[in-house]
């Protein structure tokens, strides 16, 4: 089919919110300001192929399609690369990791165990609604944002956090009473947990405040979406944010390389970094919160410098697959969240983000039964790849193919237990069951061949990005840069309907 041309711009796309109020719950709500206004963006051209711009389909308050605002969307991403395009859209699902062991996330795991809430509590804080800086939501964003500084000593860093358990900081300043006490309440039932693991040496250096929180609401729910609830409702946020595993155990993942090596954990495949070893303390006891407490060989706080994350040394082969492990090492299939499932069968797109291919997106799509969601659901119009404007270590010298046939190698194998005797036929689906578009930007480091992408069944989409990085900066996909992409894509799906 040949391309279709146009020579039209796309009018500015605005997010809209319809209010602020709580999900499922009105005691939580707080009188903020809607200060979002529409602003208008350089053209965006769409290539190959250009769609026309369908104006009746838009909203005439507020110029958004109608389409965009009606349906609703999958993001699979990690919390650093999906961050800046998360408001895309004003009707999103995102689907995240629980597999990060960077940050004051590693040093949580050490003591506590539990899922990683790292990139949850970076999804969740990013989403939070714009609000003046006097109001009690910005002065509650700015604590559950606050990290303790990397270099603080450890009688800083303890200092510190002793004035805001206690109440006594001046980051509680502007934040209405049982607001406060309800955050702090938690804050208090993390020390409370970390006293009685004292023998394990906590530091908290570099610490996340709202990593604190979230994972002691989630220790005292037993219960990550109960955690994530909590968190949305005091942030008076729409987010809809799901894990993709739902357990109160840590979950580790691994990669195997094409020469037979495996590396196991998100840092050492994506960013290995210096660490240091914990104190070795022989002291097993039964601590139910953490699956891990008495092993001698975790590491304390990772320090992930994200400046030093393009230089790095490379693997000694390419990756060939990810998993699941236990803490022996022993590959397992944990299923899926339930709700991420269903959400592959009643939304309109799924888009992968932008970031880190084997330790953000992946990690979502290798688990039993994501395939076939994907594949044969009927409401899915459009499977977005958003393709990363240079690569990183994890996809030294990938090409645009290399990226989907990656994700379709992933997908296509069989994650569970192989069963004794015949009958064991698995379904291989084509790529164009997991990816029907791909999106690159104009001047990103990434070898794009249109003319193999289009053979796998991929329609390719190339966009200009809005601000022309300078001679050493490559493009990066913003969020206004993605709505019109997928405004593009879904324009051209219903003009092929009509």
């Amino acid at each position: 089919m040949d391309p279709i041309t146009n020579s039209n711009s796309f009018s500015t796309l605005g997010v809209h919110l319809d209010g602020v109020d709580s999900p499922g719950s009105s005691v939580f709500d707080l009188p903020i300001q809607n200060t979002i206004s529409a602003r208008s963006n350089p053209r965006l051209e769409i290539r190959p192929p250009a769609i026309d711009t369908l104006t009746e389909l838009r909203d005439p308050t507020t110029h958004e399609p109608k389409f965009l605002r009606s349906n609703s969307f999958v993001l699979v991403s990690g919390g650093t690369g999906g961050n800046a395009i998360c408001t895309a859209s004003p009707n999103a699902c995102y689907v995240l990791p629980v597999s990060d062991d960077g940050g004051s996330s590693s040093e949580i795991i050490r003591v506590l165990g539990g899922p990683s809430v790292g990139d949850i509590r970076s999804r969740l804080v990013r989403l939070i609604p714009p609000a003046p800086p006097s109001s009690p939501l910005n002065a509650i964003r700015t604590l559950l944002a606050y990290r303790l500084p990397h270099h603080y000593s450890e009688r800083q860093a303890r200092e510190e956090w002793r004035d805001i358990v206690e109440g006594r900081s001046a980051l509680w300043n502007g934040i209405p009473t049982d607001r406060k006490e309800t955050i702090r309440g938690f804050l208090v039932y993390f020390e409370s947990e970390l006293l009685k693991r004292a023998h394990k040496n906590f530091t908290f250096v570099n610490g996340s405040i709202g990593n604190y929180f979230i994972a002691a609401a989630q220790g005292f729910f037993r219960s990550l979406p109960s955690a994530i609830f909590l968190f949305s409702s005091i942030t008076n946020s729409q987010a809809n944010i799901l894990p993709v595993i739902v357990t109160n155990h840590t979950v580790t993942i691994a990669a195997e390389l094409e020469d037979g090596q495996r590396i196991v954990g998100q840092c050492d495949i994506s960013h290995p970094v210096a660490i240091t070893q914990a104190p070795i303390i022989n002291v097993v006891d039964s601590d139910e919160w953490s699956p891990l407490d008495g092993l001698e060989s975790q590491t304390r706080n990772v320090l992930f410098q994200a400046e030093g994350k393009d230089d790095y040394e490379p693997l000694s082969s390419p990756i060939s697959r990810l998993l699941y492990i236990n803490a022996y090492g022993i590959e397992i299939h944990p299923s899926p969240n339930p709700d991420y499932l269903s959400s592959l069968r009643t939304n309109s797109a799924l888009v992968y983000s932008c970031g880190s291919l084997w330790t953000s997106i992946m990690p979502c799509l290798a688990l039993q039964g994501v395939a076939r969601a994907i594949a044969s659901s009927d409401t899915l119009r459009a499977k977005i790849l958003l393709l990363n404007s240079e690569n990183d270590r994890e996809t030294a010298g990938y090409s645009a193919v290399d990226y989907i046939q990656s994700i379709a190698r992933t997908l296509n194998t069989q994650y569970q237990h192989q069963p004794y005797g015949l009958g064991n036929a698995q379904t291989m689906y084509p790529i164009s069951a997991f990816v029907t578009d791909l999106v690159y930007l104009k001047g990103g480091a990434v070898n794009v061949n249109v003319d193999q992408i289009t053979a796998l069944g991929v329609r390719c989409t190339e966009v200009v990005p809005e601000e022309e990085g300078g001679s050493n900066q490559l493009p990066r996909f913003s969020a206004s840069t993605v709505r019109r992409a997928i405004n593009a894509i879904l324009t051209r799906d219903l003009s092929f309907r009509f």
